[in-house]
């Protein structure tokens, strides 16, 4: 599998790299002529770039929609261009879909449905299809059917760009050391795992829900029946966010809705720390009644609480127009190289805050800004957390759905709002039992290195990837089998689809 989907992947490349080269041939004969080459040369570069990551299939577009966060080494039209990257896919007939459901379900799967409508599904993307049905208690459902063969076909592309960022890192071992590109790829590979189980889908809705109940105006959908490959859930009700028209909700609705939604996502940065990855204007269906549904829960980003707080401070750091502060955040996000100018990186970031506190929604994309930031920090020298850019892009996204509901809305005010109630969860938490126990483990280990025998201090001082001296050279001698979680975890489901029956989700 993996050298079938190498194979496809060079063939695709390959025939994106013939066109670059006529194009710039095309381009060196109109100047050898006296005449302009162009204007459309980079545009045409851009499309091309895109098609070929939607042929590739939905790896290939995860990886596409993080470049859009990287200003700091994609060009802004490919960037631009790569903004409109979607997984969608040839709608295929419902027969090779109708086995995955006899595999998952059992032969007599059509029972436990009053209606099944198969002529045409309500959306065909690389990994599944989605039908609607109706249950025999009447309750109005979608079922999601995972394509045959995709599993494998994801994982054959996870081991080819596996294979990609090794040849990057010889290649270009500097661009490697501040960029880390086979970090930045495991951390789509690791979101991408709870897509590639629909029990995992299932949790995080269930997970989704209970953090959605203190919201008016937040619905997620409830699953109802969940294996490996099919999950059921009940149908949400309302249109896309960019769908919304003008006159179908007055503006207290809709500011309501808006803030609200900023408020749950933020609470699912800084205090669940398990976030939606993709929250584009398609999966916030908003209800004539002023509700919002969250759909499609595959792709969650997960923070560690050290990233987290580091991301909340920064963000904080911009709502308050404190430059050096945001400075400081972002270096606990990353690492300072040998070459670096923290000095300089301090500057820019004092010039550039003052322009973004106090902008609308309609002025200043607040993700965008925080890309803007990175895009400072790789040219000082200072290696990020690919995490940012997976934070950065659902920010971006979230943004970008509001903008349709309540463009008037300042993400600024919502953070300045919601800050005190996130940092008085956080103290709480650091004086929990688990906390003060980690903080007595960490301080018996500092006393420790100081006994003869133990491991010398230029490795007790070590840090991880990503905190302040790890390099992507720590990383790989940590893991030298590089089996990463998500693969175990994968292969783990797989064994586990062998044993009967499937998964009934809870009444949460």
């Amino acid at each position: 599998m993996t050298q079938r989907r190498g194979r496809r992947a060079l063939h695709i490349l390959g025939r994106l790299g013939a066109q670059e080269t006529s194009r710039a041939v095309k381009s060196r004969w109109t100047q050898r002529r006296g005449e302009h080459a162009e204007v459309s040369a980079d545009r045409q570069r851009a499309v091309a770039i895109r098609q070929a990551l939607e042929q590739l299939g939905p790896l290939y577009i995860k990886i596409g929609q993080i470049l859009t966060t990287r200003p700091d080494f994609v060009p802004d039209y490919v960037r631009e261009e790569l903004a409109l990257l979607t997984d969608q896919a040839t709608v295929h007939p419902f027969a090779s879909f109708a086995e995955v459901l006899e595999e998952e379900l059992g032969a007599d799967w059509h029972a436990s449905f009053n209606s099944f409508e198969t002529d045409e599904p309500l959306g065909a993307a690389s990994l599944a299809q989605v039908y609607r049905t109706t249950r025999r208690d009447g309750t109005p459902c979608v079922v999601k059917i995972q394509r045959p063969g995709s599993i494998e076909a994801v994982l054959g592309d996870m081991q080819v760009l596996r294979r990609v960022a090794k040849v990057i890192g010889r290649g270009a071992p500097r661009f490697n050391e501040v960029i880390d590109i086979s970090a930045m790829f495991d951390v789509v590979f690791r979101a991408m795992a709870d897509e590639l189980d629909f029990t995992r889908e299932a949790d995080n809705m269930k997970d989704a829900r209970k953090a959605a109940r203190d919201y008016k105006t937040i619905k997620i959908p409830k699953p109802i029946l969940a294996t490996p490959r099919v999950l059921i859930q009940t149908l949400a009700d309302g249109q896309s966010a960019n769908r919304l028209k003008g006159d179908e909700l007055s503006t207290k609705q809709r500011k309501k809705v808006a803030k609200e939604l900023m408020a749950y996502v933020f609470k699912s940065y800084f205090t669940d720390r398990a976030f939606h990855a993709d929250p584009h204007p398609g999966n916030f269906l908003i209800s004539p009644n002023g509700k919002a549904h969250i759909i499609d829960w595959g792709m969650v980003g997960r923070l560690d609480r050290s990233t987290s707080t580091a991301v909340l401070g920064a963000m904080v750091s911009i709502a308050y127009n404190d430059g050096p502060a945001l400075a400081r955040s972002w270096m606990q996000l990353g690492t300072p190289l040998p070459w670096s100018d923290v000095g300089g990186f301090i500057s820019d970031i004092s010039r550039f805050v003052p322009h973004v506190t106090d902008a609308s929604l309609e002025k200043l994309n607040f993700g965008v800004a925080l890309t803007s930031v990175l895009t400072f920090s790789t040219r000082r020298g200072i290696q990020t957390s690919p995490n940012v850019s997976m934070i950065g892009k659902s920010i971006a996204n979230l943004e970008g759905t509001v903008r349709y509901i309540y463009p008037r809305m300042k993400m600024a005010d919502i953070i300045r709002d919601f800050t005190q109630s996130i940092l008085t969860g956080l103290v709480h938490e650091s004086i929990s039992p688990e906390q003060l126990a980690l903080h007595a483990i960490t301080a018996i280990q500092g006393i420790s290195q100081n006994y003869p025998g133990d491991i010398s201090e230029s490795e007790g001082n070590q840090r991880t990837p990503h905190g302040p001296g790890a390099t992507s050279a720590h990383r790989a001698q940590s893991d030298p089998t590089e089996r990463h979680p998500y693969q175990q975890t994968v292969h783990g489901r797989a064994c586990r689809r062998m044993q009967p029956g499937p998964v009934r989700c809870s009444s949460s």
